[in-house]
């Protein structure tokens, strides 16, 4: 039985050689050296056109609303706070069980639905046409046995959650149920996404430096994407669905393409040094967005191979921790830990 076990181990280090030479043999390049277009003169200079105050904690998590006027933000003070981000006046606040928020999310198709979560392992949903002042959740969702990393609605029915126990959860939001359970990563999944184009395709990226794509319809892993040598804290969907966008504790954003299964650009410079909370893309796809540590947001070309990103002026005051684009593409907002949210344009 040894022997065979040893010949089968023999055969698959044989065959992951085999697949990391074709990777290597397809990789001949990427999109800033092939690129005829070249990079962009100049980033359109965006400035903070809103700064939204209210929360009395640090703001971990943000999320735009389908209509692009509205979002939700949630900060360990213990409030989720539902916002419309043109006149800065605060629509909601909903209290929580435990402030220990860390993500949060608003269904896009009709906005009545808002889901969160944090330490307490649940992903509590509310829905905000009913909410008053003292409203409990609508309904909680219990399953994971580790902490809530992130949240997203596919539609109004269903969720899916990440969380801190390695697995991703899709969720029946009417009955409660755990309708599929997604175990492949190897630590903490910190961030998930849902393609823009196909809502039964989702990407995970976790503690294990590997991002993942998964296919609701068959219950399991289709893609595996490495190359970041420390962990992945955000993904993002390209806006054609067909690439994917990543950020990590080893100061680089990734582009990995669906297509050629490779990394087709990475960003990273010199000067930045701090590790990526958050990424994001403009709705061209040409920018990407990234949230730092060290209280900044980067905006990278993706057809560029550039060293020197574009800073977004004025800058926050503590780290970065969120960022979004609205589904027009025309605002940013970017969250932090300094309490504020700010809107640009």
């Amino acid at each position: 039985m040894e022997e065979r076990v040893a010949a089968a181990e023999a055969e698959v280090a044989g065959l992951k050689e085999q697949i990391a030479k074709i990777r290597a043999e397809k990789s001949d390049s990427s999109m800033g050296a092939v690129s005829s277009k070249g990079s962009l003169r100049e980033i359109r200079k965006l400035k903070t056109r809103r700064t939204l105050k209210g929360h009395f904690g640090k703001v971990y998590a943000m999320h735009w609303a389908g209509d692009s006027e509205t979002l939700v933000s949630a900060s360990q003070d213990g409030k989720l706070i539902v916002w419309n981000a043109f006149t800065t006046n605060k629509t909601t606040a909903i209290p929580l069980r435990s402030s220990w928020v860390m993500t949060c999310a608003f269904e896009q198709s009709k906005g009545n639905l808002i889901a969160c979560g944090g330490l307490d392992n649940v992903c509590s949903i509310f829905n905000v046409q009913q909410q008053s002042s003292n409203a409990r959740a609508a309904k909680e969702l219990v399953a994971h046995d580790g902490y809530l990393s992130c949240c997203r609605f596919v539609d109004e029915g269903h969720v899916l959650t990440a969380s801190g126990d390695s697995s991703c959860i899709y969720w029946d939001v009417a009955s409660g149920d755990v309708l599929k359970t997604f175990t492949d990563h190897a630590g903490d999944v910190m961030s998930l996404a849902i393609s823009p184009e196909n809502s039964n395709i989702f990407v995970s990226g976790s503690v294990d430096m590997s991002a993942k794509i998964w296919d609701l319809r068959v219950g399991k892993c289709v893609q595996t994407h490495v190359g970041h040598t420390q962990d992945i804290n955000s993904v993002a969907f390209f806006p054609d669905g067909y690439a994917i966008g990543t950020g990590s504790d080893d100061s680089s954003c990734r582009l990995f393409d669906m297509r050629c299964y490779g990394e087709v650009n990475k960003f990273e410079s010199d000067k930045i040094t701090c590790g990526i909370t958050t990424v994001t893309f403009s709705k061209s796809g040409r920018l990407m967005f990234g949230g730092y540590d060290d209280f900044n947001v980067y905006a990278w070309d993706t057809l560029a191979d550039s060293k020197s990103p574009y800073t977004l002026p004025v800058p926050h005051e503590n780290r970065v921790s969120c960022l979004g684009v609205n589904a027009k593409g025309d605002a940013l907002c970017t969250g932090s830990w300094d309490t504020n949210l700010k809107i640009w344009a």
